[in-house]
């Protein structure tokens, strides 16, 4: 065992972080990764137990966590987002929640074998999803936007509901039994539920307007956000138990749909906290499960339960709930599958298995057990069926990774033609019809419109999209488009083209701070580009074989041509820039911008001669 806290601090954050990388190396669902870790760590080798060792400070570091991942989360929540598909939401977190708590109590009791008080404190329970595991499974997945959007908000919103539900059976059973509760606990139970909304809400349009009117500096916006949810969470909380996490979703719904730009650039630094939080407190959880409940997974009852939960109960309370809708099959089969439940699950249930045995519910002594067999089984379930479920069901953005290329040009359309040939998906993107002219005459996909525009994101899918070029004629504008997309993106990601060098520009400082990695050799800037195009110069691809190796193609390649990228056979691109110069391999090819030949110029000096005796001719039967 580990004798320092500090130590101990240091090395669950570590293993979480190492989770998250070894899941993203090796493409795998990090929640799997980080449970084994936390297995692994706890209960098989016994390294430390955190719920013994932080004694009174686990469950309120849990909480506070649980808080903050739910409120990050919730800032996602756009009405514009579910455009089309509020009816489906709306009946898959009311009347599916319902069903599914029906339901899953009584496959707790009957299968389970658990009294009706218990079973129906963990069918409230087992309907949350969350944030902490949907969210990254789908952006391991790549869902479609209909699909994803669905998952998104079923996981934020069902998780204080989830938590609510059980609250609600316990005083249920509490009153049934008549323990020194009159009608009005029920009732205060109510009141401290619309209590909890109400206070999110004012605390987020507090918050929003006090940002608004520039009561608070930049620098503090983040730490006032912060202390916020904190303090509107423990408020609430304290008032009836699990009510705090009520709070903070309505605030964050508030804060999201009032618009406010501070809050979209804080947005990024909150996912950061959110995964650091996650990576940590999942770690913690399953470090903290002992040998003994492990051991309670294998019974009979509890395996039959998490079969029954997956297979029959999502699945019906989803196609029920969702009768009617304009949702297809293969969409219902998908959200009917994808329910892995987290880290709210865990807390809650270890919260009322105290609770239910000091009523004297001696049953409750399984339910941790119970709850961590689902949630261990549903994240490793779900998280490696996913991909391929959602890839046969056509409702995954399927292909190599693609490129988004910011501004139309004469380069960028010969750029994006080339990628298309090579069966790469591509778009480009500028709010000038006249600039995109080229682009739609030559078939390539386009959009027009603001890429920074806050209307973007609702119209244009940018699932299938792994790279991001900015390459129109301003530099800073291009610098301001990487900058914005960096956290989707990936600052190694992110390109924009070379510097103009403009008389009387200083821009050069700014490279390493702000926008993204610069493109090319140096030179290669807009105005030289398209240049290059307009005099004839060609993409050309080249395949590296064995007999023809990149060492050959370098040493052929004429000394004016410029590298533009290495396509590999696995789908990846290498983009040549300042920074980095990627070598090519057996099976790659090389793409390049390359002068016209002799053959081509010959013709075009022809042409030019053409066009010089045409304009004589017409000046002198003018004069």
């Amino acid at each position: 065992m580990i004798d320092s806290l500090l130590l101990e601090f240091m090395i669950i954050g570590t293993l979480g972080i190492a989770s998250q990388w070894m899941a993203w190396r090796f493409r795998l669902p990090a929640i799997v990764v980080m449970s084994i870790v936390g297995l692994l760590a706890g209960p098989v080798f016994g390294l430390f137990n955190p719920e013994e060792d932080f004694g009174d400070l686990f469950k309120p570091i849990i909480s506070l966590a649980v808080a903050v991942i739910l409120f990050e989360g919730s800032l996602n929540l756009d009405f514009k987002e579910v455009k089309g598909l509020g009816r489906p939401v709306f009946r898959i977190v009311t009347f599916g929640a319902f069903i599914s708590w029906i339901l899953g109590a009584l496959a707790a009791h009957y299968v389970a074998g658990l009294s009706w008080a218990v079973a129906f404190v963990i069918g409230g329970l087992f309907i949350v999803t969350g944030p902490t595991v949907i969210l990254p499974l789908l952006r391991q997945a790549k869902l479609k936007p209909r699909p994803a959007k669905i998952l998104k908000w079923e996981g934020i919103i069902v998780d204080p509901i989830g938590a609510l539900l059980a609250v609600f059976a316990f005083e249920i059973i509490v009153f049934i039994q008549g323990t020194d509760v009159n009608p009005s606990s029920l009732l205060m139970f109510f009141l401290a539920s619309i209590f909890a909304v109400i206070l999110g809400i004012a605390c987020g349009k507090g918050v929003g307007w006090m940002f608004e009117t520039g009561y608070v500096p930049e620098f503090l916006k983040s730490p006032v956000v912060f202390t916020v949810v904190i303090a509107c969470f423990t408020i609430a909380d304290e008032i009836t138990h699990e009510t705090g996490l009520l709070s903070v979703t309505a605030m964050g719904m508030t804060l999201a749909n009032m618009h406010i730009s501070s809050i979209a650039d804080m947005r990024h630094f909150k996912e950061n906290i959110s995964l650091l939080l996650i990576s940590t407190i999942f770690v913690m959880l399953t470090a903290s499960l002992t040998q003994e409940t492990l051991l309670e997974i294998f019974n009979f009852r509890t395996i039959a339960f998490v079969l029954l939960m997956l297979f029959i109960v999502r699945p019906l309370s989803i196609f029920t709930s969702t009768w009617g809708t304009d949702l297809s099959k293969s969409e219902k089969l998908l959200v009917g599958w994808i329910a892995p439940r987290g880290i709210v699950a865990l807390t809650v249930a270890s919260y009322f298995s105290s609770v239910l045995l000091d009523a004297g519910f001696e049953d409750a002594s399984i339910l941790i057990s119970i709850t961590f067999a689902l949630v261990f089984t549903t994240v490793v379930a779900h998280g490696f069926t996913i991909g391929w479920l959602s890839k046969k069901l056509g409702l995954s953005v399927e292909g190599p990774p693609g490129v988004l290329i910011s501004g139309g040009s004469a380069f960028s359309t010969g750029l994006a033609k080339t990628l298309e040939e090579l069966k790469v998906p591509v778009l480009i993107s500028d709010s000038s019809w006249e600039r995109l002219s080229s682009a739609r005459s030559r078939g390539v996909k386009s959009y027009h419109g603001e890429i920074l525009s806050e209307q973007t994101e609702y119209y244009l899918d940018m699932t299938p999209y792994e790279y991001l070029i900015a390459a129109t004629e301003l530099d800073s504008y291009n610098a301001l488009v990487c900058t914005t997309f960096v956290p989707e993106f990936g600052r190694n990601n992110s390109f924009q083209l070379s510097l103009s060098n403009r008389e009387g520009d200083n821009l050069e400082d700014l490279v390493h701070t702000i926008g993204g990695r610069i493109l090319f050799e140096e030179g290669a800037s807009f105005e030289e580009l398209n240049t290059m195009v307009e005099n004839g110069y060609v993409f050309r691809k080249t395949n590296i074989t064995e007999q023809y190796t990149y060492q050959k193609y370098l040493a052929n390649i004429d000394d004016a041509a410029l590298l533009l990228f290495i396509k590999k056979p696995t789908g990846k691109i290498d983009f040549f820039s300042h920074d980095i110069e990627p070598k090519a391999e057996t099976g790659d090819v090389v793409v390049s911008l390359t002068p016209p030949s002799k053959e081509f110029e010959r013709i075009q000096e022809k042409l030019e001669e053409h066009r010089h005796e045409k304009n004589k001719k017409q000046e002198q039967d003018k004069a």
